[in-house]
């Protein structure tokens, strides 16, 4: 899952080396943080949101193969 979310920010920020994800496991469930340049925080969330859920909603459909649930939060 980490990886995944790595592919998907370097593609969308202009500062790619500055892209972090940072994962902690439990049991049912995974919690992905990502963390961006500050200049960076418009192209990952997007108007209203929208490429954040995306993120979130590519996250969550390959998370299905492990039976886990996926938590993404976004941080600069």
């Amino acid at each position: 899952m980490k990886e995944l979310v790595e592919v998907l920010a370097m593609a969308l920020v202009d500062h790619p080396d500055q892209v972090q994800v940072a994962q902690t496991d439990s049991e049912r469930a995974v919690h992905l943080q990502l963390t961006v340049a500050p200049e960076d925080m418009g192209k990952v969330i997007g108007k209203q949101g929208k490429i954040a859920n995306a993120i979130r909603t590519i996250v969550k459909a390959a998370a299905v193969k492990d039976g886990r649930r996926v938590h993404v939060d976004i941080d600069q």
